[in-house]
């Protein structure tokens, strides 16, 4: 068997991961290492509990003593473990700092000595290019994070490229665009919207609605990830884009005619401090690997809202009765309004 550590396998990219890797790899036992954090949480791995081939571990990818082990004794490890809202960054940044920086520095630190490691990979994000203005980033350009959240992902990203450098640890950097589709804790955009949606909750657009992000569907980055495990080359970096460019305005709008509601529950907020206007990726590196992207962003996110709505069971006790849900919607929109 082949011994697989997901970190972060409790949140929403690492559970729809977990679920992938179980069903596409009948010789896969996987390890799902998560700390259980607001957004990772053992609802999303409803059915894998009990599996066979799953274990759970809960634990801080930066405490040693739980991390180090786990990578010991893996052959993969995937890291997803991460602090990833930027609205929570701007406000709290040091834990971006002490979770994804220094928790890959201790995984990292630990793959040194791992004997049978043949692929570590660092999962990144399209944000460490900043926002782009025109035309799409590539592996190559320049890191240019605006934010606590996108410039923490970046030390990560760099961190683990100089393992691969300096020590041979055989690491694979993805950044990957904008994700969506099942189990996406409801205080990002998509899910967000689409649950205030269905409550006839005024949905909090930032700014003129204008900024543009290109969408991933999960599945479409469950999909790359596997490949480059196997195809990807140690030491290089991998763009992971779904080719769906989409201004925040149209997604809402989008979301609304799906739902059935009207348009006069967008409610225009205070934009984002430092808010990124754009971001693009050329694919053309993983394109040449034989990916393409096959969730249609439409279908996607038609599946989605169908999701959200048949899963109230996992959502309500967030959005109804979670205190801390319910704090930090208040101190991110009580008064913004435009």
């Amino acid at each position: 068997m082949v011994s697989v550590l997901v970190t972060g396998g409790a949140g929403f990219i690492g559970s729809n991961f977990v679920r992938y890797a179980i069903a596409a790899h009948a010789d896969w036992q996987v390890t799902t290492l998560d700390k259980l954090t607001y957004a990772g949480r053992l609802e999303n791995l409803t059915g894998l509990l009990d599996h066979p081939r799953h274990t759970f571990v809960k634990g801080d990818v930066a405490d040693a003593g739980v991390a180090a082990p786990l990578v010991k004794n893996a052959d993969i490890v995937i890291h997803f473990a991460a602090e990833t809202h930027v609205d929570r960054s701007l406000m709290s940044a040091g834990e971006f700092i002490t979770t994804d920086v220094y928790g890959t520095f201790v995984l990292l630190e630990a793959a040194r000595e791992a004997p049978r490691l043949r692929r570590f990979v660092q999962i990144s994000t399209d944000e460490v290019y900043g926002s782009v203005a025109e035309g799409s980033s590539r592996e190559t350009d320049e890191l240019r994070p605006r934010n606590p959240y996108s410039a923490s992902k970046a030390g990560a990203d760099r961190l683990a490229y100089s393992y691969w450098a300096t020590y041979g640890v055989p690491v694979i950097i993805t950044r990957a665009s904008n994700n969506y589709g099942p189990y996406h804790f409801p205080e990002k955009v998509i899910p967000l919207f689409i649950t205030n949606a269905i409550d006839d909750i005024p949905l909090p657009l930032y700014g003129d609605g204008l900024q543009e992000r290109d969408w991933l569907h999960v599945l479409d980055h469950c999909r790359a990830i596997d490949l480059l495990i196997v195809a990807g080359m140690s030491g290089e970096v991998y763009n992971v884009g779904g080719g769906n460019h989409v201004t925040n305005v149209d997604l809402t709008r989008r979301i609304l005619e799906l739902v059935g509601k009207p348009e006069s529950l967008i409610r225009p907020v205070t934009d984002r401090p430092g808010h990124d206007r754009r971001y693009s990726l050329d694919t053309t590196k993983l394109q040449g690997l034989g990916w393409r992207p096959e969730v249609v962003f439409d279908a996607g996110l038609r599946e989605t809202v169908a999701w959200y709505r048949q899963n109230e069971w996992w959502w309500r006790p967030i959005k109804d009765t979670d205190p801390e849900f319910r704090a930090y919607y208040d101190a991110q929109y009580g008064g913004r309004r435009a």
